[in-house]
Parts: structure tokens; C-alpha cells; sequence
């Protein structure tokens, strides 16, 4: 199974401020459903409830150490390698890690690849993405985005692979 990563950051790493995206893009939501539709995503309970709701056509593992913890149309786990084992245990090919920023960071370590988006801006965040050690990784694709009727900011997205 695959173990990606999909984000979208500013130019310093920012994710989030005050519980939600600093921007709208449409291009890149657009770009999020496509690449995971049909598959497991795996998230903090702080980003679900910033989306709020389960995403059709995915199936959503929410992380969090509150045992009481439930929501309907979801799963949850109180760790990262016990969700892991749960999509890979369900048939999953390629899981998606998709925030917030503990949980990247718990991830990063053993992602199999990085699907970016790089904001070209920088905006007042509290959230940030963890650094990522470039030697240890290569782009295999790179698409540049500019800013349009519903994208606020010019973006680049890309697909990282782990060269190491």
C-alpha cells in the first residue's frame, strides 16, 4: 500500500489559521477529489470538523485518543499505524494522509509520496506542514496554476516520490 501525503501550503509551510484554510482554490479542490476519490483518507479530528462532514466516495478514518469519539459515515483510530493497518486491511492501494499538521508530521517519516500544492503567497497561518529533507525526495510532476476567477492565489502543484 502507498502512503501519501496531499497538502496544499503556503510559501512557509503554513496549512491552517484558526481552523481553516487561508484560501480558496478551486482548482486545487478540484485536483483533491479527483486524486482521492475512492480511496481511505486519513485525518486529525480537528481537520475533520473543519470539513465537517464525510467526503463522498472516500472513506474517512478520523485520528483521535478520545475513545468516545463517533461520527456517522466515518471511522475512527486512536493512532496512525492502527489506521494504517485498517486501510490496508480494507484492500487499499494508496491511502491519503490529509492533515493537519501532527499528523503529516507523524507520517512524513514513512510517505511513499507527496502530493503538493505550493500557494505562491504567504498568509498569517498556525498550522504549518513539517519540513521536508529535499534530498530524500524527486518530482515526478509539476503543473504551474495561475491566479483565475476562482483560485485567489497563482499555485504549483506537484508529485513527489521518495528517491531514498
Amino acid at each position: 500500500m502507498i502512503l501519501s501525503l496531499i497538502v496544499a501550503m503556503d510559501e512557509q509551510r503554513g496549512i491552517g489559521h484558526h481552523g481553516k484554510l487561508p484560501w480558496r482554490l478551486s482548482t486545487d479542490q478540484k485536483r483533491f477529489k479527483a486524486i482521492t476519490m475512492g480511496h481511505h483518507l486519513i485525518m486529525g479530528r480537528k481537520t475533520f470538523e473543519t470539513i465537517g462532514r464525510p467526503l463522498p466516495g472516500r472513506t474517512m478514518i478520523i485520528l483521535t485518543r478520545n475513545s468516545a469519539y463517533h461520527v456517522d459515515g466515518c471511522l475512527v483510530e486512536k493512532t496512525l499505524e492502527s489506521a494504517l493497518k485498517l486501510a490496508k486491511d480494507h484492500g487499499e492501494t494508496e491511502v491519503f494522509v490529509i492533515g493537519g499538521g501532527e499528523i503529516y508530521a507523524q507520517a512524513l517519516p514513512q510517505a511513499d509520496r507527496i502530493y503538493l500544492t505550493l500557494v505562491h503567497t504567504q498568509v498569517p497561518a498556525d498550522v504549518f506542514f513539517p519540513e521536508v529533507n529535499a534530498a530524500a525526495w524527486r518530482v515526478i510532476e509539476t503543473e504551474t496554476v495561475p491566479v483565475g476567477e476562482k483560485d485567489s492565489y497563482p499555485s504549483t502543484f506537484q508529485i513527489l516520490e521518495r528517491s531514498c
